[in-house]
C-alpha cells in the first residue's frame, strides 16, 4: 500500500452497473449515450455522448469502503482520500451558459472544501453546441469566462487537468464532474504546447483554465491524469484537413506530455499500453469507423479506449483524446 493510501484504478467493462455498484470500493461508474442504463445511485453518472459500437461502462475503484450521497444539486462519493462529485445545471434556469458555469464552479469549490477534499485533480465539462456562436459570443468562450468567474482567485499553478467537450443532444444542461483529493497533485504542462491559461486574446476574452495533466499525490497508487489533448502545437491548430494527421499530432503531444511526467515518475511507461485508458472524441459521425481503424493501427490491440461522437472546442479540430496512463497492474 502506498504511503498515503490513495488508490485509483480506472477500467472499461461491459458488466451490469448494478453489480459494479455493489462493490464497496467503487467510487464512480459512468455510462455513455442515451442507451446507457438509468441507475438511481449517486456514484452513477450518464454522459450524453453517443458511443461508437457497444458502449462499456467506465468504473473508478479506490480504497473502500466508499461513502456516497446527495447534497442538493451535487452527487458525491468519497473513499481513501478521494472524492467523486458531479453537478448538472440547466442553463436557462441559471441565466445562461456563462452564469451556469460560474455557478457550477463556485458550487464545486465550496463542496470539495466543505467535504475535506479541497484539491481538484481532474474535471470534465460537457455542454451542448460548444462551438455555436461567432467570435466572443461562441459558447465555449462564454463557458471559459464563466468557469474563470467561478474559480475566482485560483492559483494558475494549481489548476486541475480538465476536458471541455460538446454534446450533440440539444439539451442545454451543463454537466461537470470531478475527482478531488485531501492532498494536492502536481499539475504538468506540455513542452510542445503553450499553457492553455496563457493563450493569446485571439482565442477569446478568457483563456481556458486547466493544466495539461495531473500527477497524483506523492506516494499514491494512481495513474497520470491526462487532459483533453488535440492537434495543437504552441497555441495553433494543425492539420485542419486531415483526421489521420491530427491523430498523429495528438499522439506526439501525448508522448511529450508523458515524457514530462516521467521526469517526476520514471516508472511510467513512455507510451500508451495496457495500463492506459482513453476516451476519444470524434467530431464527424461519418469518421467514427475510420477513426476506430486508425486508433487500432496506431495504438495496437492492448490499449483500451471508448470512441465517442462529440464536438471538440475548436471547429477545425476533428479529434480530441483524454484518459489515464500507468504501468499495467
Amino acid at each position: 500500500m502506498p504511503g498515503n493510501g490513495y488508490r485509483l484504478a480506472v477500467d472499461y467493462t461491459h458488466s451490469d452497473p448494478g453489480s459494479l455498484l455493489a462493490g464497496e470500493d467503487v467510487l464512480a461508474v459512468l455510462g455513455f449515450g442515451p442507451g446507457a442504463a438509468a441507475v438511481d445511485d449517486p456514484r452513477y453518472l450518464r454522459v450524453g455522448l453517443e458511443p461508437h459500437g457497444p458502449a462499456p461502462l467506465e468504473v473508478w475503484r479506490t480504497t473502500g469502503p466508499v461513502r456516497h450521497g446527495r447534497d442538493g444539486d451535487v452527487r458525491w462519493a468519497e473513499g481513501g482520500g478521494l472524492q467523486f462529485g458531479a453537478i448538472e445545471l440547466d442553463e436557462a434556469g441559471a441565466g445562461g451558459l456563462e452564469a451556469a458555469a460560474a455557478a457550477a464552479y463556485r458550487r464545486m469549490l465550496g463542496f470539495v472544501a466543505g467535504h475535506g477534499h479541497p484539491h481538484l485533480l481532474r474535471v470534465w465539462n460537457y455542454l451542448d453546441a460548444i462551438t455555436l456562436g461567432e467570435d466572443d459570443a461562441e459558447r465555449y468562450r462564454r463557458f471559459c469566462v464563466g468557469r474563470a468567474d467561478g474559480l475566482g482567485r485560483f492559483d494558475t499553478a494549481m489548476l486541475p487537468a480538465a476536458t471541455a467537450i460538446g454534446r450533440l443532444d440539444g439539451r442545454r444542461t451543463l454537466q461537470v464532474y470531478w475527482l478531488a483529493a485531501t492532498t494536492p497533485g502536481t499539475p504538468l504542462e506540455n513542452p510542445r504546447q503553450l499553457s492553455a491559461y496563457r493563450y493569446p486574446r485571439r482565442y477569446g476574452p478568457q483563456p481556458p483554465s486547466f493544466a495539461r495533466a495531473m500527477l497524483p499525490p506523492d506516494g499514491s497508487d494512481m495513474p497520470l491524469l491526462l487532459s483533453g489533448t488535440a492537434a495543437i502545437v504552441g497555441h495553433e491548430s494543425r492539420h485542419v484537413d486531415s483526421l489521420e494527421t491530427q491523430l498523429d499530432e495528438t499522439l506526439a503531444n501525448f508522448r511529450a506530455l508523458i515524457g514530462a511526467a516521467r521526469e517526476h515518475r520514471p516508472s511510467l511507461p513512455p507510451g500508451f499500453g495496457p495500463g492506459s485508458r482513453l476516451k476519444v472524441y470524434i467530431r464527424d459521425a461519418g469518421a467514427l469507423a475510420t477513426a476506430d481503424a486508425l486508433l487500432r493501427e496506431r495504438l495496437g490491440p492492448e490499449v483500451p479506449y471508448v470512441l465517442l461522437h462529440a464536438a471538440v472546442c475548436r471547429r477545425e479540430l476533428r479529434i480530441e483524446i483524454d484518459g489515464v496512463h500507468d504501468a499495467p497492474r
